[in-house]
């Protein structure tokens, strides 16, 4: 388990078509029974199963998006309602904290209003949230200012970075110490040597 091998959180990765995903996303859970009609019916039993054993001190987090890795347009919710049942049943069965994944960080999650998806997560739940999302993947991170003004008016409580670090894995180190002549801009061909 992983709370005896020292890690300090577990997550349940319920997003961009995995399985949990699927059976939030109304194009593939198209069942007609409890678990088409309540599509969080079981990625709420899955988050209830591992909250259940894990220590009460051991967060669980809990990552979801909108779009999958074939389809950036596809969305588990069309509103803020819709997305506010959803994660409700994941705060109700022991989720500790959001992981709101979207392929943009600086996009708006809804028309209408500036919050992304974190925001929304927070403001919904008012749970901690992770958001992620094209953070960094150049050296002149164009979106800098706006990541730290969301931070700032408390949209989200961290960020996760991803494909940056398969080109820089001393990233945060680089940025902390303001080397930024020293990252490397992330490219595709990154990806390529993990595969």
């Amino acid at each position: 388990m992983a709370v005896r091998a020292g890690f300090d959180a577990v997550e349940i990765h319920g997003a961009h078509g995995y399985l949990i995903d699927e059976f939030l996303w109304p194009r593939t859970n198209r069942r007609t029974d409890a678990y088409g009609r309540n599509r969080a019916m079981f990625p709420a039993e899955v988050i209830r199963a591992v909250k259940a054993e894990l220590p009460p001190s051991t967060p669980l987090i809990v990552r979801f998006s909108q779009f999958k890795e074939r389809d950036y347009d596809a969305r588990i919710a069309e509103t803020p309602a819709e997305l506010g049942r959803i994660l409700s049943a994941f705060a109700e069965a022991g989720a500790d904290v959001l992981h709101a994944s979207q392929r943009r960080f600086w996009e708006p999650a809804f028309d209408g209003d500036h919050r992304n998806l974190a925001g929304w997560a927070k403001r919904l739940t008012g749970l901690p949230v992770i958001t992620v999302g094209s953070v960094g993947l150049t050296r002149a991170f164009p979106h800098r200012d706006d990541l730290l003004k969301r931070f700032a008016n408390d949209e989200f409580d961290l960020v996760a970075l991803g494909r940056i670090l398969l080109a820089n894995p001393d990233w945060v180190r680089l940025m902390a110490a303001g080397e930024t002549a020293s990252v490397r801009d992330y490219s595709k061909a990154d990806e390529d040597i993990f595969r």
